[in-house]
Formats: C-alpha cells, structure tokens, sequence
C-alpha cells in the first residue's frame, strides 16, 4: 500500500492506494499522524482502496475522533466493496461518507 498526502493550507488530503490489511493499516495511520496537527479539515480519498480488513476501520475511527476536536472530517470515492464495509458496521452513518 502506498500513501500520499496533500497540504493545501490548513485542509489534509489522504490517499491510500491498494489493500488496507492488517499490515498496511499502520502506514496509513503513520501517515495521518504525522501530517494531521494543526489542520481544520482531513479528506480521506479511498478511491484506490478495495478491501479494508477491521484495522483499517480502526484508524478511521480514532481518525474521525481527533479530527471532531479538530474540524471536518470526510471520506470521499469510496469504492463498491469499502462502502459495503462501512455500511455493515454503521460507520457510514457516523461519517461523512461519498461513494464513488
């Protein structure tokens, strides 16, 4: 999995690209951490993601707490099969969440 982000004044972008395993959750957590203080608003692009295994939903979480302190928080692109994901847990309806 590869992650980039975007600082555009106080605004955050994230994209992960590939699988959000168990194994990958950790670099798209490290990326988020390291980039996150002092921003007002964090997008997260999940359009390059098409699995998202139970730690990534994790970060999600622990993301969207920090950033309710913070400012916006959206999910944006959300592929077919991580909708699915969010949806079944609830967390699509805790989140501000746009499908592809």
């Amino acid at each position: 999995m590869t992650v980039t982000t975007l600082k555009e004044g106080t605004k955050l972008t994230v994209t992960p690209e590939g699988k959000m395993t168990t194994s990958a959750a950790p670099d798209f957590e490290k990326a988020i951490k390291e980039n996150i203080s002092g921003m007002t608003g964090l997008v997260l692009d999940l359009g390059k993601v098409d699995y998202m295994a139970s730690a990534g939903l994790r970060v999600l979480l622990s993301t969207a707490k920090v950033m309710h302190k913070q400012g916006s928080f959206k999910i944006i692109n959300v592929t077919e099969p991580v909708m699915d994901v969010l949806t079944f847990t609830g967390m699509a309806d805790i989140m501000d969440v746009e499908k592809a």
